[in-house]
């Protein structure tokens, strides 16, 4: 890998990490296409790295929210003690973070090889996972309520959207795309289900991303260890922009633009298989 891919492949995981539309399925084609899937132990180690780039790009952009939330929920549940419904707004979002990533824990720990293995890598999952999810947000553009704002969410709208992170699971389905499309179901308006989707991102990713991060330090070596840091402070910034980009745009906007494009993404990564220019 040279340090232009690095700046590539980073750039790539901070935009599709936060657009809903597949971080792993960009990824795993761009890997594909220009070989680096070749070698899977460098490859996992490389992006359970980089995608701890796009964690730090949360951190930052929430950074006082984030806080905020730390010292309400500590002070609220800990030092002076309330019940949940007289806590305030930042307390409960604590509890409901924690909530809605109980499911996505349970399922990852309990399918954790079963998700590791080479569905992760399959084209073909990722293009069905692309244009089915595309449809499912379709569905939920069109019947959402688009009332409820962030205040307003619920322990029982926090657990749908923790389930439905649990799709993200599946390569090609995309976290935000998941947790947004829940959200959207579940009455948020599109700026507050996406604010949420990223708030509750940050468990699951820094969890996953130390673990599989753990796993590949025997494979890091010292030039893979430098295209990895270039990556990774590539992906942090193009992730902070995105956040930025999508939260904006969304208060105003539909999410048909994703749609159009997961549809046609799929059909061309399908077209490509078909023809035998990439192996699935």
């Amino acid at each position: 890998m040279s340090i232009i891919e690095a700046i590539v492949l980073g750039l790539i995981q901070g935009l599709t990490e936060f657009l809903p539309i597949s971080s792993t399925g960009h990824l795993t084609l761009a890997g594909k296409l220009l070989h680096l899937v070749d070698n899977p132990e460098h490859w996992t180690a490389f992006i359970a790295v980089i995608q701890l780039g796009t964690l730090l790009a949360v951190l930052i952009y929430f950074l006082k929210d984030i806080i905020n939330i730390i010292k309400a929920f500590l002070t609220e549940n800990l030092s002076h003690r309330k019940k949940f419904s007289e806590q305030s707004q930042d307390s409960r979002m604590g509890w409901l973070i924690i909530i809605g990533t109980i499911p996505v824990v349970i399922i990852g720990l309990g399918f954790k090889k079963f998700i590791e293995g080479n569905l992760t890598k399959d084209l073909w999952v990722i293009a069905i996972s692309l244009i089915a999810l595309a449809i499912i947000l379709a569905i939920a553009e069109k019947t959402a309520k688009f009332k409820k704002e962030i205040k307003d969410i619920t322990i029982k709208d926090a657990l749908v959207i923790g389930i439905a992170q649990c799709f993200a699971l599946i390569p090609g389905s995309s976290r935000s795309g998941t947790t947004i499309t829940g959200g959207l179901f579940m009455g948020l308006n599109r700026e507050s289900a996406a604010r949420f989707s990223f708030l509750l991102s940050m468990p699951a990713v820094l969890a996953s991303g130390l673990l599989e991060l753990k796993e590949s330090l025997p494979y890091i070596q010292f030039d893979l260890a430098v295209n990895m840091a270039v990556a990774t402070v590539v992906a942090a910034i193009s992730g902070y922009l995105a956040i930025d980009l999508l939260l904006k745009y969304l208060k105003k906007n539909t999410t048909f633009v994703f749609i159009y494009y997961r549809i046609a993404l799929g059909l061309i990564i399908l077209t490509l298989l078909f023809s035998n220019y990439i192996q699935p």
